[in-house]
């Protein structure tokens, strides 16, 4: 089985618009390869440290969004 590590870093990315708190911090209780991965891709603050959260710019902030209800809401 071959992973889409792309795909997975677009989900994380739309989970941590889910857990945003105070404007652009999001919870980083995800895999940390894959928070390794986005920090590398410049789209969120290094998440290694003693921080439970990491900063999102505002263009992540947007995209985040735009893929959570990309991938999570439905049109009723």
């Amino acid at each position: 089985m071959s992973v889409d590590e792309e795909r997975i870093d677009e989900v994380v990315l739309a989970l941590l618009w889910l857990t945003l708190h105070d404007g652009r911090r999001a919870w980083k209780g995800f895999d940390w390869a894959v928070l390794g991965r986005l920090h590398a891709k410049g789209l969120i603050a290094d998440p290694v440290g003693r921080a439970k959260s990491v900063v999102l710019t505002d263009q992540v902030l947007r995209r985040s969004e735009a893929l959570f209800q990309t991938l999570f809401t439905r049109s009723d």
